[in-house]
């Protein structure tokens, strides 16, 4: 079986390791305890936290045990890695909410039954500290000389850091003092603006217990460009289906950058390499069939194959003209409104298809809006009764945003 240090490292996902060699070995002779952190910013983990969840489930296949820590302390406090400002505060009631969210979905990718990864949530040590013992224990073997050439720290010192976000990397490091004294957890994963924060816990393992742990970080997940993605106009890439749609969720890798389908294949997915190697010699339409490959992979590990049949049909249809619009996404409309006539801009602003009049103004003017497959050309069209067939009309906005409306 392959060392799964080495399939991470084919498939692009390592970015830095404390000690490559020692941990390459480790890996591949022992079942290893690891563990990455996840902070409850939000009531849902995005795709930038879906790379993470991947890497630990290959480290799962290959027999060694995840611990996925929530950061039910932590998240009161704030990590200021990759932050420019100062994150919002939020409440106990809010943490555990979105602790209990993260479950769910990390449950999708990882398998927690018998044993064979724990959740973990960092409040059940760090709320109950005492400030002056930690400070004297723990604040002891950090220098604030050190800490500050941190990255996460340097970029932040312009604009201002509060005390408050200096401690998280003193909480972090005893995370993993903590993981190590009670489960033996031998290596921390995280994102690469992780790498500061990382080099403390194994540090502070060193010298309070005289233990050799290890750390290594991923590879950001960036387009061609260099920005992460995950991002579209409208915010994050939720797993959430609540948030993001199946079907807009599997929209959104359709519609990556030919330059960036294999590299997401080859991180976000467990297409075997052999396939990926013959995809890199596809060009031109059959980069297309790559991409669907990749939507339909990610839609299944995030949301299930059922959904992600769906969602495949659902574009399939769209796209290939014969609208099937079962699995299309839905916007209600008055149908009082419509028995009355509605203009088409009124209407898009309605079903949150653009965010302004002048928006509206400008897709019709540039020939990028169609109802019912016809191109809409004056903005002052009046939508009514008759534009409805079978009670739905389908609203085309480009070449890739499709809406179907249904009166209310």
């Amino acid at each position: 079986m392959q060392n799964v240090f080495d399939v991470l490292k084919e498939r692009g996902l390592i970015a830095q390791t404390t000690h490559e060699d020692e941990i390459r070995e480790l890996l591949g002779k022992e079942k290893v305890t690891f563990y990455i952190g996840f902070d409850p910013t939000a009531d849902s983990l995005h795709v930038g936290h879906f790379l993470q969840m991947v890497v630990m489930r290959h480290m799962q296949n290959a027999g060694h045990k995840p611990i996925a820590l929530v950061g039910g302390g932590t998240g009161h406090i704030g990590d200021p890695s990759g932050r420019t400002d100062m994150r919002q505060m939020m409440t106990k009631e809010i943490i555990n909410h979105n602790c209990e969210c993260f479950k769910k979905q990390l449950s999708k990718v990882i398998d927690f039954s018998d044993n064979k990864a724990i959740m973990v949530n960092n409040a059940d040590w760090l709320l109950d500290l005492n400030y002056v013992e930690f400070l004297r224990d723990i604040g002891s073997c950090f220098s604030v000389n050190k800490m500050l050439t941190a990255e996460c720290f340097k970029q932040r010192l312009e604009k201002g850091l509060s005390f408050l976000e200096f401690n998280y990397m003193l909480m972090q490091s005893y995370d993993f003092l903590m993981l190590n004294r009670k489960y033996d957890c031998k290596l921390e994963l995280g994102g690469d603006d992780q790498w500061s924060n990382i080099l403390g816990g194994i540090e502070l393992c060193r010298r309070k217990d005289q233990k050799q742990v290890y750390g290594m970080t991923f590879t950001l997940l960036t387009n061609s460009e260099g920005k992460k993605m995950g991002k579209t106009q409208s915010g994050a890439v939720w797993l959430d289906p609540e948030k993001t749609s199946p079907y807009d969720f599997y929209q959104y890798w359709v519609n990556v950058q030919d330059s960036d389908v294999i590299k997401c294949l080859k991180m976000l997915t467990f297409v075997p390499m052999e396939q990926i190697r013959e995809m890199e010699k596809w060009e031109g339409q059959e980069l297309n069939r790559a991409k669907q490959i990749l939507a339909y992979e990610v839609t299944a590990l995030v949301h299930g194959k059922e959904e992600a049949d769906k969602a495949q049909e659902a574009a399939r249809a769209v796209f290939g003209g014969g609208f099937n619009t079962q699995n299309m996404p839905t916007a209600e409309v008055s149908a009082a409104s419509v028995e009355a006539g509605v203009n088409i801009i009124d209407l898009l602003l309605e079903v949150g298809l653009i965010p302004s009049k002048g928006e509206g103004r400008r897709l019709i003017q540039q020939n990028g809006l169609s109802v019912n497959n016809e191109k809409v050309t004056a903005i002052d069209l009046i939508i009514d009764n008759s534009f409805f067939n079978d009670g739905e009309m389908i609203v085309k906005k480009g070449k890739k945003v499709f809406l179907k409306v249904v009166k209310k």
